[in-house]
């Protein structure tokens, strides 16, 4: 069913997401999430490390928009160009979102750090349609996705104001792209060569969410550098793979868009 009918099999394991989500209470933010281990003022810029490790998403982003305008350095499908645009786009907003946040760690700072993750995230979830499924559909769902990763923030944040925060759709938006990963690249074939370096995303982003669980005790351990700053270290470390995968990689043989 994956590979005859691959887009309803997606469809129904959103619908099993979503429906398990139903089942289960509202999620407000834990406001201890703001309380990172970290929090060294250094040349009076509170939250040091955890601001300035973000200077990795910026460099990935800035890179890939080089790479893909300047010197058009990429192996893409040209009819998805703004695909590719909007994630490196997306992911130097990142960047200062992020940085934004941890400068005044609450809840509202963290709507701006929240935005433009959701539209990596979607962004990334119409590429992999497109390289692995089907150009045309792809192309079809990246704007009402987008629209649907935005929408998930909003939400969170107006429910939020009136006290009864909501993080439920905000879930389904941050780990259904994910989930999707292993089944594309397990059952699909890229269009383009190297496709196995996808992996490298995976398990760079697997590892960043363990450290940012673990934020206190690698502090504890490493005493240098906190959980939460290496996790913006390594999710830039993964794109910045991901970059280099796109300039690396070629195009197979064609075969017939579905």
């Amino acid at each position: 069913m994956i590979k005859a009918y691959p887009m309803i099999f997606f469809i129904i394991i959103a619908i099993g997401m979503l429906f398990t989500l139903t089942l289960i209470d509202p999620i407000a933010q834990d406001v201890t999430y703001h309380l990172f281990a970290d929090t060294k003022e250094i040349y009076y810029l509170p939250n040091f490390w955890n601001v300035v490790s973000n200077i990795s998403f910026f460099y990935v982003g800035i890179y890939g928009i080089y790479q893909l305008i300047i010197l058009k350095n990429l192996v893409i499908e040209k009819i998805i160009k703004q695909c590719y645009m909007m994630l490196f786009i997306a992911i130097v907003f990142v960047a200062f979102g992020s940085a934004y946040y941890h400068l005044h760690p609450n809840n509202q700072t963290l709507i701006w750090d929240r935005l433009p993750m959701t539209l990596v995230f979607m962004t990334l979830c119409s590429i992999l349609i497109s390289e692995f499924i089907s150009i045309k559909k792809g192309l079809l769902l990246f704007y009402p996705l987008l629209l649907l990763g935005i929408l998930s923030v909003l939400y969170w944040g107006y429910t939020e104001s009136l006290g009864e925060g909501d993080l439920r759709p905000y879930i389904f938006i941050q780990f259904y792209p994910i989930l999707m990963l292993p089944i594309i690249l397990t059952q699909f074939s890229s269009l383009f060569t190297l496709e196995q370096e996808y992996w490298y995303l995976f398990g760079c982003y697997a590892l960043a969410k363990i450290c940012e669980i673990y934020d206190k005790p690698i502090y504890d351990f490493l005493e240098v550098i906190s959980g939460h700053s290496l996790k913006h270290i390594i999710a830039g470390v993964g794109l910045y793979l991901l970059v280099r995968m796109f300039i690396k990689r070629e195009k197979k043989a064609s075969k017939d868009e579905k």
